[in-house]
């Protein structure tokens, strides 16, 4: 595959809804380009493409994973296809940014039973987002009652008439017809006139991209084969023309015809424009200087650290020498492998256009540029949705708190979706991802990797406390045990603060009530005080703290005295200045079909969510509002058992808002019962 040049290389992502059949026309593919001996199946466990164990368990496409063959067009051109297959399920959108991020193109497919789906339009709308190559794939017509013209007629009137057949499926898929090569006249009178039609359409398409193209059109000069080609090719590359094709992967009938499509029409990695982190454009050529990134790491139990590189320019042969930009490091390239499946080959040069895996790299982790030295560029990190759900961890058997340290190290290295944290508020670690088959998926990993067993709860609310009112505070320490004793005398006042207004420790003492040197212990003492509020024993903000008198003793006195008296001291003022308990608000975007409406708004409402405003967008409906993050923890399941699967939704955290006062109660309350039982 080495001989083939960067210009016959077509790199595309496969994406589209959980079970259109992705993964079906992969294993198809490999079959068709030989890669495997027969296509495989996910349906009884033979899937060259969903390989692992927890997608056969499943039975759904859990990561992204590159494969390449060859195959040979019409001409008798040999082309390379690196094909990226993606899975369609929400939970795991992740692995759908990083193979979007670094392919050229991408085949969108859908399910001519099922038509136009949520995750549909997730792929449509990322595609949008990265202005990237794509064409349509209609799988399912050997099912009852599909119509490839029906599902191109819904296809058309979400995206338009830029959606446009290339390919005709005949007596629902027993054959295709090549919109572009077939003769009409020679075809039967039922399709003839159809396939006219389109192929006049599509030469139109053609013309428009060139003014020598569009002269001749509009003259009636006819268009070569060749003109006619690198005409859509560009309108491709652009977006004018987005190619619909039909085929079946069950039977292979239409496969080569699809793979005959994506040599002709998408583009190679030449084609593409590629700029660094800093907006510039790089080189893309074969000759240029050697840069990747690093789009995907993998812990194998045989080879060890994976790094998948994607390389955009240039050409780096094994032994060679990269530079890490971001460690400002050089690895040596020692192990190089094309990775299908289950196969790995050794490989001794990999070209722009080429996915590989690099094996036994020192320093680098995902998002990592590795470049020729000579020739230093960064590339901008890829860019992953924002996790939904959580759940709060911790080993079931004492002692292994260290071996689940590393496990959820390893499991976020692999899955960057996955975001670990040690919560300061509630001293939980919580594990968020993008929905309960997401963390489900990953604790079943962590367990056969690691052996640690898990449990989990939902975690905590991290809420927050303040003050609406002024308040006072004093606290005497004074102990006395023989030898040296322990006193500090404090007077506090505290009030409301602004955010804005940085300063909120004022030091008011004056004659020397409290020493100087013993003010900064008073304001440890305040800190940490802040640390623990009177109501949950929440982290306190917003206040304002006044020092202003206080007494000390000449030979007793000390910091840790000082210390205690003004923690204590701040705690009673903060209990007389009508403290509040606040709770983290997020901003959240729901997206469902319309017949979904009512339910998602009541239930919004019913989570004390305030909804901001709706509308439509590309098929769905979408709805805004602010919810208490406490009422979110089980909103992913509840989303899908309400939408059939259909709904998915983001949030963020937005701010902290005062929690209504039977809630308060309620908070209070649970936190006080916690403390008794841990006492």
């Amino acid at each position: 595959m080495k001989d083939i040049p960067v210009t016959d290389v077509r790199n595309v992502a496969f994406m589209g809804h959980t079970g259109c059949g992705k993964t079906t026309l992969i294993d198809s593919i490999l079959a068709d380009m030989g890669v495997v001996e027969r296509a495989g199946s996910p349906e009884d466990g033979t899937s060259n493409a969903d390989w692992t164990e927890e997608e056969k368990r499943h039975e759904i496409s859990i990561w992204a994973k590159p494969f390449d063959g060859t195959f040979q067009g019409k001409s008798g051109r040999t082309r390379r296809l690196v094909v990226v297959d993606t899975p369609g399920f929400a939970d795991f959108t992740g692995q759908l940014h990083s193979a979007a991020a670094v392919t050229d193109a991408a085949l969108i497919v859908i399910d001519a039973a099922s038509g136009i789906q949520v995750g549909t339009t997730r792929a449509w709308r990322l595609c949008e987002k990265q202005n990237k190559p794509r064409a349509i794939v209609v799988t399912g017509l050997d099912k009852e009652n599909t119509d490839f013209e029906q599902t191109l007629a819904s296809i058309q009137e979400v995206w338009g008439e830029r959606c446009e057949p290339v390919v005709l499926p005949v007596n629902g898929m027993e054959d295709t017809i090549d919109v572009l090569d077939a003769d009409p006249s020679s075809l039967p009178d039922e399709v003839s006139g159809r396939v006219s039609d389109l192929k006049g359409r599509l030469v139109e398409s053609a013309a428009e991209t060139r003014d020598e193209l569009i002269e001749k059109y509009l003259a009636d000069e006819p268009l070569s084969a060749e003109e006619i080609g690198e005409g859509l090719r560009w309108a491709v590359a652009h977006g004018g023309v987005i190619p619909v094709l039909a085929a079946c992967p069950k039977t292979g009938k239409g496969v080569h015809a699809l793979l005959e499509t994506i040599g002709r029409l998408f583009p190679s990695p030449e084609d593409i424009v590629v700029h660094d982190a800093e907006g510039h454009e790089i080189p893309t050529g074969e000759d240029a200087p050697f840069a990747g990134l690093v789009w995907r790491c993998v812990n194998d139990p045989y080879v060890g650290h994976l790094n998948f590189l994607r390389v955009y320019s240039g050409t780096f042969k094994l032994n060679a020498e990269a530079l890490n930009v971001a460690k400002d490091q050089k690895e040596r390239l020692g192990s190089m492998l094309y990775i299908n499946g289950r196969k790995q080959d050794a490989v001794q040069e990999a070209k722009a256009g080429d996915i590989v895996a690099l094996a036994k790299l020192k320093n680098t982790e995902l998002n990592d540029t590795l470049c020729d030295p000579a020739h230093k560029v960064t590339f901008k990190p890829i860019e992953f949705p924002h996790p939904v759900a959580a759940y709060a961890l911790f080993p079931k058997n004492r002692g292994e708190e260290d071996k689940l340290g590393i496990a959820l190290q390893r499991a976020a290295e692999e899955d960057p979706s996955i975001f670990i944290e040690r919560t300061r508020e509630t001293h939980e670690t919580v594990m968020w991802g993008m929905g309960d088959m997401h963390l489900e998926v990953t604790l079943e990993r962590i367990r056969d990797r690691s052996n640690v067993e898990l449990d989990h709860h939902t975690p905590k609310v991290a809420y927050k406390e303040t003050i609406t009112g002024n308040g006072e505070g004093h606290y005497r320490h004074k102990k006395q045990s023989g030898g040296r004793g322990q006193f500090g005398e404090c007077y506090v006042r505290v009030a409301p603060r602004d955010p804005s207004d940085e300063e909120w420790f004022h030091n008011a003492i004056v004659g020397g009530a409290i020493p100087s040197n013993f003010v900064p212990a008073c304001e440890k003492g305040f800190v940490e005080g802040l640390q623990q509020g009177p109501m949950v024993g929440a982290e306190v903000i917003n206040v304002k703290v006044e020092l202003y008198d206080g007494s000390y003793h000449d030979v007793d006195s000390s910091e840790v005295a000082f210390k205690i008296a003004g923690s204590r001291a701040l705690h009673e003022a903060l209990e007389k200045a009508k403290p509040v308990l606040l709770e983290p608000i997020m901003h959240v975007r729901v997206m469902v079909p319309e017949q979904y409406m009512g339910d998602i708004t009541g239930v919004l409402n019913s989570k004390r969510g305030r909804i901001l405003g709706m509308g439509a967008e590309e098929g769905m409906q979408i709805i805004t509002a602010d919810v208490p993050q406490a009422e979110m923890f089980k909103f992913c399941s509840e989303l899908r058992s309400l939408t059939a699967g259909q709904g998915t939704f983001d949030m963020h955290f937005d701010r902290y808002e005062r929690v209504p006062g039977n809630v308060a109660q309620q908070v209070i309350e649970q936190a006080r019962q916690e403390k008794d039982q841990s006492a």
